[in-house]
């Protein structure tokens, strides 16, 4: 059973000498859903980014900086905070922008080798054709095709009238038609899956771009936060520090 339905033993027996009823020490609860929940699995208000906080106070009036959010709810507004951000700079969102910002709210990646994926979907007559492309467009392939006509025309020039193909070779000009209209569909096939690729890499390489535009930009709110509230810190140990020092301060 989870931690959000299993009776804690705490919780089963009444508390002793006037002591309030709670969530155990280890546990909170959840000031929105009201779940108890892990203290692992629970943020606090104050802890947030101030802009985050903020929609957080707007739609839950109710809210105190002492309040505590789960994560879920957290990782939910942010998404929601995201996908507003976006259609606000880029216009319309669409399907790549709101997995951008679902893997910004549950912290998943995104990068992914796509060459591969695509390859392991390759159809056999997608392969072959590859390999016929590949093949086709190599020095291996000029060197024995250009051995195949002259061993070709040596031969039928060598046995005159009586070859196969005398001179002027119409059935190796028929050949080399056939091969060119066979291969060059071949070749645009092959460029067309390689455009299929390119345009998948791009597509990923503009997700992980975005995502790290707005993990930047979250990082620097972050930073800017915590140096508010540093320097707020370090204002009131100044200011207990002197009136700790007019109080010890002998009166004349």
């Amino acid at each position: 059973m989870s931690d959000d339905t299993a009776e804690d033993p705490a919780l089963a027996h009444p508390p002793r000498d006037g002591a309030s009823a709670g969530p155990p020490p280890r546990k909170g609860v959840c000031a929105i859903t009201g779940r108890v929940l892990s203290r692992k699995d629970l943020v606090p208000l104050t802890l947030l980014r101030p802009s985050l906080a903020e929609r957080f106070m707007q739609k839950y009036p109710g809210l105190t900086e002492e309040s505590l959010i789960s994560r879920g709810e957290v990782a939910r507004l942010r998404a929601a905070r995201v996908e507003e951000m976006l259609e606000q700079e880029r216009g319309e969102l669409g399907e790549l922008e709101h997995k951008v910002a679902q893997s910004l709210a549950t912290s998943s990646t995104l990068a992914a080798n796509t060459d591969d994926d695509y390859d392991e979907h390759r159809s056999l007559g997608e392969r072959l054709a590859d390999i016929m492309a590949t093949f086709g467009g190599s020095w291996s392939f000029l060197l024995s095709f250009a051995i195949v006509l002259m061993v070709w025309m040596a031969y039928n020039l060598w046995r005159g009238e009586g070859s196969f193909d005398p001179y002027p070779f119409i059935l190796l000009n028929l050949v080399l038609s056939c091969l060119a209209a066979i291969q060059a569909p071949v070749i645009m096939m092959s460029q067309r899956r390689q455009e299929a690729k390119d345009r998948a890499r791009a597509l990923n390489d503009y997700a992980v771009n975005l995502k790290v535009e707005l993990e930047v930009r979250n990082l620097h709110e972050k930073l800017d936060h915590l140096l508010m509230r540093q320097w707020e810190r370090l204002a009131e140990i100044q200011q207990l520090q002197l009136e700790i020092m007019q109080e010890r301060r002998p009166r004349g």
